[in-house]
């Protein structure tokens, strides 16, 4: 059974809040799902033995003024040997090196911890350099600056000026990577020595190389005029040192399906569809079909749409032909409806009367307007026509009037012009 809703605007929003407060996990009180995070790619062994021996430096740096805590820090010292070298402070050091987080850190730290400790008490003084003596000699997962690969070959263009300064040497200073160069915008070759494609040279020296940017379609060129080109991008061609664009629409050089046409564009074309009227075109619109499509006729140069049912009689019984672009469909006539493949008349319900739609609270206030306009009549006539009773009486039928007609004014226009 349905609950019953309360009646009177302060009792219904209570009702409506405690029935919303009820439902089970509204959706915007619950917490979203969190995003997938995109899968982290691992840095590269090199990368986290640097990364490791900074922080190791670091810490070095932090625990320089310590000492042993002790109290009696020169009996310390004597008997246990100085803090600055002793395994206390090494061991304090090692405890910051890797963030709780970087499980590629522990996991070199664990493998390493042995040499790490070989070098603290007995190698520093011949390899005061930690990431040169544990990450390049040691563990052989670095390289120095300027090299790269398994044999720390010499990256293009020499390890002073890996790939001239101008790019970034892949894999350089790991055992990895090609030695490839990856070269700045408007430079190339294979240590970046040489202008890329579309710039030109406009200053070079023994160690120094400006690249500029040639005239727009300019593939090579001298300088950054229009006239300067010696060659040109894809779609343009040299003309008297000029890049000229090529209309591939009017060279046959487009290849566009067969219900389309084409455009010409600064080095390019485009492939657009024809318009619905035509079978084939040379171009936008009614107006540049090569033949009409079916459904469409030829008007002076245009397809136009044909309006099939001047001609078409649609077989169904009560139906009527409707026409449409490049075709036309049977619908059913006005005052009927579709049903089960044929047309039926629609059945209006009749109704029973204007006061037979009348609801419950509807009827009540209409009582209490009629007992209202009663007592408002006598005390009318009690005061004998006063005015003053008249105009009370006249403003009270108008106000329980007009308040009754704001809730059922629907139904009153329906009623009046039914004639109910």
């Amino acid at each position: 059974m349905a609950p019953l809703t309360p009646r009177g605007l302060v009792p219904s929003l209570l009702w409506c809040l405690s029935l919303f407060l009820s439902l089970p996990g509204p959706v915007w009180l619950q917490p979203s799902p969190p995003p997938h995070p995109s899968p982290r790619a691992e840095p590269h062994p090199c990368h986290t033995c640097r990364a490791l021996v900074d922080n190791f430096n670091k810490g070095l740096e932090r625990t320089i003024r310590d000492n042993f805590g002790g109290g009696n820090t020169a009996w310390e010292e004597e008997k246990l040997s100085k803090y600055k070298d002793s395994e206390t402070r090494l061991v304090e050091v090692l405890e910051g090196v890797c963030s709780r987080s970087d499980f590629e850190c522990h996991r070199l730290l664990e493998l390493s911890e042995e040499l790490v400790e070989n070098w603290w008490f007995h190698r520093q003084q011949e390899a005061p350099d930690l990431f040169q003596w544990l990450c390049s000699d040691s563990l052989k997962l670095c390289c120095p600056s300027g090299t790269f690969g398994p044999s720390c070959l010499p990256c293009p263009g020499g390890t002073e000026r890996p790939c001239g300064g101008y790019g970034q040497c892949e894999g350089e200073g790991t055992r990895g990577g090609s030695g490839h160069c990856d070269c700045q915008a408007g430079y190339g070759g294979e240590a970046c020595g040489q202008c890329g494609l579309g710039y030109f040279e406009a200053e070079r020296n023994s160690s120094h190389l400006v690249c500029s940017a040639c005239f727009g379609p300019c593939a090579r060129c001298t300088g950054p005029e229009e006239s300067h080109c010696l060659q040109c991008k894809k779609g343009w061609a040299l003309h008297h040192l000029k890049c000229v664009d090529i209309d591939e629409c009017g060279t046959e050089q487009a290849t566009c399906g067969a219900d389309q046409f084409c455009v010409n564009t600064e080095g390019s074309y485009e492939c657009r569809d024809c318009a619905k009227a035509c079978l084939g075109c040379m171009g936008a619109g009614p107006g540049r079909c090569k033949k009409c499509s079916r459904g469409y006729q030829q008007v002076g140069s245009k397809c136009l749409d044909v309006d099939e049912c001047e001609t078409v009689v649609c077989p169904g019984e009560n139906e009527k032909c409707e026409n449409t672009e490049g075709g036309y469909r049977c619908v059913c006539a006005e005052g009927y409806r579709q049903e089960d493949g044929i047309c039926v008349k629609e059945q209006v319900p009749e109704s029973a009367g204007f006061f037979a739609e009348m609801t419950e609270d509807e009827m009540v206030v209409l009582q209490q307007m009629f007992f209202g306009v009663i007592i408002c009549a006598l005390a009318t006539l009690a005061a004998k026509g006063d005015l003053v009773f008249t105009a009370i009486f006249i403003g009270a039928v108008a106000a329980m009037t007009g308040y009754w007609l704001s809730e059922r004014s629907d139904r009153v226009l329906e009623g009046f012009i039914k004639g109910r």
